[in-house]
């Protein structure tokens, strides 16, 4: 990134008002975007639904919606002026916090589409609120071990007990797939932070024995890993959510069929607004309308990207990667699955599908990620921590070339 890139962002700064300034604009927008897209496409998925499962109030599901965003945004904006450099000193309790509510889930057995994830009777899904605090956690102790993460004993083995608390907690609701996330977040971001390649390869060795065994003893593991191959060999074999998505993106065809015109979502396909909203979005807006929303995602993902390059510090960079990874990692795997790449999972589509706890989470880590592009833009740090960072700078180069020097860059920031 140039130094005249950095002199024309410090100019467009004083063109918005104070208390914006420094935050990423183009990420702005393209979160607008994504909840003005998310509430319409919503609206539509949910009627029929909620008027059906909620007494005939066909607006509950939106209304609900609707005050998650509205907590969601203010809870953002109390993050986005949250220096991130304080969950140092937070993320202790706050894992302490989760791992409570994980527990509190289990014991409370609240049932619910056979499974137990909520508590306060539907209301709140501390699994969401879990993969959020990990990435803060395991970004907070990958910062402080970076000196020490090639030592077996230092690195992977209380990384992998890390992990495999939370992500045991989370399985046993079961949740395989939020399960399944938190594990990938953490390999990434050990591998981000420096960690040995050799270690990586053992890590990814054990995880996919460890996942193996997991689907051999669960019943739905291995439902939908056999309704997965089934459907790669004949799609009319696949299972019955996927067949009903696939006759939705079918007649939905380039264009679709209009907003609020879906058949589907009226005659069988499962849950419209929230695992199945993707359906919806394809049948309604066509390819058109899904590739759109891929490339809001893609879109959204380059400037967390961003963002985690012109961080202050490794620590900055680590939670901004984590954030847009799982961000991005939700979205690919809710749209995957509808039209039956990946087994099912239960993945929420980040700010299109119902639910509260994953809205305010994702809206959380948007406040956090404004934070650091903020902090980057009036940053005055040396290259210490950068040195630390070693083969990973620049995010292990994922820009494809050579990276501008950190102390070069942040001086034209300020010329």
């Amino acid at each position: 990134m140039g130094a005249g890139t950095y002199v024309e962002n410090s100019v467009s700064q004083q063109r918005v008002p104070r208390f914006l300034r420094g935050f990423d604009m183009p990420l702005f927008v393209i979160v607008v975007a994504l909840v003005v897209f998310g509430l319409v496409m919503l609206y539509s998925a949910s009627w029929d639904f909620s008027r059906a499962a909620y007494n005939g109030d066909a607006m509950y599901m939106f209304n609900r919606q609707l005050t998650w965003l509205g907590l969601g945004v203010l809870i953002a904006l109390a993050l986005a002026f949250f220096d991130y450099h304080r969950w140092r000193q937070w993320i202790v309790p706050a894992m302490a916090f989760t791992i409570l509510m994980l527990i509190i889930v289990l014991v409370m057995s609240e049932l619910r589409f056979n499974a137990r994830r909520t508590i306060l009777g539907g209301s709140v899904q501390p699994s969401e609120l879990a993969k959020l605090v990990s990435i803060l956690y395991l970004a907070v102790w990958l910062y402080a071990k970076r000196d020490m993460l090639k030592d077996v004993t230092f690195g992977l083995i209380p990384l992998g007990v890390i992990l495999g608390v939370i992500g045991g907690l989370i399985y046993q609701q079961p949740d395989l797939s939020a399960a399944a996330t938190v594990l990938m977040l953490g390999g990434l971001l050990f591998f981000l932070a420096g960690g040995d390649l050799m270690q990586i390869g053992g890590l990814l060795v054990i995880a996919a024995i460890v996942g193996s065994l997991v689907v051999s003893v669960s019943l739905t593991g291995q439902e939908r890993v056999a309704d997965f191959i089934a459907g790669i060999k004949d799609p009319l074999q696949a299972s019955y959510h996927v067949r009903r998505s696939f006759e939705a993106i079918v007649n939905g065809g380039w264009f679709g069929v209009g907003i609020g015109k879906s058949l589907s979502k009226v005659t069988g396909l499962p849950v419209p607004p929230t695992d199945s909203v993707y359906a919806v979005v394809v049948e309604e807006l066509g390819w058109f309308g899904g590739v759109g929303l891929i490339g809001l995602f893609s879109a959204l993902i380059w400037r967390g990207f961003v963002i985690a390059r012109r961080a202050p510090d490794m620590l900055g960079t680590l939670i901004a990667s984590g954030l847009v990874i799982w961000i991005g990692m939700e979205a690919f795997i809710n749209m995957a699955v509808m039209v039956g790449l990946v087994p099912f999972a239960g993945n929420a589509l980040p700010f299109v599908s119902a639910g509260g706890s994953n809205l305010v989470t994702t809206l959380a880590a948007l406040g956090i990620l404004f934070n650091i592009s903020r902090q980057a833009s009036r940053a005055t740090v040396t290259d210490e921590d950068w040195r630390s960072y070693g083969a990973t700078a620049n995010l292990r180069r994922w820009n494809g070339r050579r990276g501008v020097p950190r102390s070069v860059r942040l001086r034209s920031a300020k010329e």
